[in-house]
């Protein structure tokens, strides 16, 4: 009697879990089709910051802010007023010259209300406010960083007596009461340019900071693997700053300039409330709340709206740069 022979192997490819990966239950997919290629620093970045709230808010309010400042000549046209204009239709001058209407004179006319006495058009000058606060503030702020980051690269990476000479330079700008020279400086200077006048002052006063974190971060990073390769592989100082330092501080820098800004936008208004800044008719939002001053209790929509637009811009840069520091810092946040 025959016996029976055993089955033949199965050579079909779609059938064999052998020579189909595809179906092998014992093989990753992914693990087939290669590694995945890793997130570079920056998306890293991206990603947790999309998963923040606060940084979203911030965001829009910002950009809000922003869009506002670059558009104000655009939408004060679209409201149809002047931010110099009076309007005595608007104030009841039997009344000491008080807004006609709730809420300050809201109304079509005036989507913000008037402004006491004058009667001029408050919507059109907190947007011509934001457009010289935070021109104010954001070019202090380029100047600030710009001469601190450089100023601290040179003195961390190449030490010895440029390094003392650098350090005790921002020794002495840092000891100096830098509101009260600020305000000295700014009351003797007469017939200039006063949004040009301001950003130079208060970028003078402001590098120091910014230097002193670059400095440290750039003595951390001169004597790594890569930075020593490129020295004996013969690059110049300028190629190593360039190329090696500079992309290594740019974290901190980035996080410490989103902190700094909101002091810079309370710098300038503080300038403006004490009279030493922008003078009329040039408004502001600091010279629309010093003036608001002795209207709170009879209009307190003219103090407000320019005090709102202050609180919200200065806490959305702050909650932005905190983000950013413990993201792109984390030991900078832990100190």
């Amino acid at each position: 009697m025959m016996s029976a022979s055993p089955p033949a192997p199965d050579t079909n490819p779609d059938t064999n879990p052998d020579t189909n990966p595809g179906t092998n239950p014992g093989t990753d997919p992914e693990t087939a089709a290669g590694p995945a290629v890793p997130s570079s620093p920056w998306q890293l970045v991206r990603r947790e910051l999309r998963r923040r709230a606060s940084v979203t808010v911030s965001l829009v309010i910002i950009g809000l802010f922003l869009v506002m400042a670059a558009a104000a000549p655009l939408l004060s046209a679209l409201g149809g007023r002047s931010p110099d204009a009076f309007d005595k239709s608007a104030v009841d001058p039997y009344l000491g010259g008080m807004p006609i209407g709730p809420l300050g004179g809201i109304s079509a006319a005036h989507w913000l209300g008037v402004e006491p006495v004058t009667g001029r058009d408050l919507f059109a000058r907190v947007v011509h406010g934001a457009q010289v606060s935070l021109l104010i503030a954001l070019s202090a702020t380029a100047i600030v960083v710009v001469a601190g980051t450089l100023t601290g690269i040179a003195a961390g990476y190449f030490g010895g007596r440029t390094d003392a000479v650098l350090s005790r330079l921002m020794d002495l700008t840092m000891s100096f009461p830098s509101l009260i020279f600020m305000i000295a400086m700014m009351s003797v200077a007469k017939d200039v340019n006063r949004i040009l006048l301001m950003t130079a002052v208060i970028g003078l006063f402001g590098w120091p900071g910014i230097a002193r974190v670059v400095r440290g971060q750039t003595l951390s990073l001169k004597h790594r693997e890569y930075v020593d390769a490129a020295r004996v592989g013969g690059s110049g100082p300028w190629r190593i700053l360039t190329r090696d330092i500079l992309p290594g501080v740019a974290g901190p820098v980035i996080a410490y300039t989103t902190l700094i800004i909101p002091g810079m936008i309370a710098t300038e208004a503080a300038l403006s409330y004490l009279g030493v800044g922008v003078r009329p008719p040039t408004s502001s939002w600091g010279q629309m709340i010093a003036a608001s001053v002795a209207f709170y209790d009879t209009d307190p929509m003219y103090f407000v709206i320019p005090s709102a637009c202050l609180f919200l811009t200065v806490l959305a840069f702050t909650l932005l740069g905190d983000a950013l520091r413990d993201i792109l810092d984390p030991r900078g946040g832990r100190a």
